[in-house]
């Protein structure tokens, strides 16, 4: 006997439930690279020093990948039949990174340093996550794009460090 399914339900092959128990974990990965595309963002904007330019571009390009990465997530949690967080209240429920709302002027190793954290942060949840995905709640799909996901922050990370220093 077929599966009956409601009209506007993904019927992809990954049950209800491990589908919202996907979806939850896209979106609190959702909230983090929201709280660090706007971390990222105020740097761009503030930074300072005899590095401005370099800074300045790498931060530009680094918010415009992350900006991307944002609507391929949430695109993602759509795919499996839910709805994407979308405001700043559902988002601080759930990131794991902090906020800087210093009005204070921060150097600009400062923020490569921060940001650097921020990425390490996102690199270490997805690399906890991605065996469970596959494995335990057999969504392969999530768990390549996920997989993607880590290897763009892993670059991030590695080219913040490297301006570090």
């Amino acid at each position: 006997m077929a599966n009956k399914i409601k009209i506007g339900e993904a019927n992809i092959g990954i049950s209800e439930e491990n589908k919202q128990i996907v979806s939850d974990h896209l979106n609190r990965l959702l909230a983090n690279e929201f709280f660090l595309y706007t971390k990222t963002r105020k740097f761009h904007w503030n930074v300072e020093g005899s590095h401005f330019k370099s800074l300045h571009l790498l931060f530009e390009d680094q918010y415009n990948e992350i900006a991307e990465t944002i609507d391929a997530v949430a695109e993602r949690i759509r795919k499996l039949g839910h709805y994407a967080l979308g405001s700043f209240k559902q988002f601080s429920a759930v990131t794991d990174l902090i906020e800087h709302d210093g009005e204070e002027p921060t150097d600009a190793k400062t923020m490569l340093l921060e940001l650097c954290d921020d990425h390490e942060t996102i690199i270490r949840i997805l690399r906890n996550e991605l065996i469970p995905i596959a494995e335990k709640y057999k969504d392969l799909g999530t768990n390549d794009f996920l997989t993607g996901v880590m290897e763009m922050h892993e670059t991030m990370a590695w080219m913040l460090r490297a301006s570090a220093k």
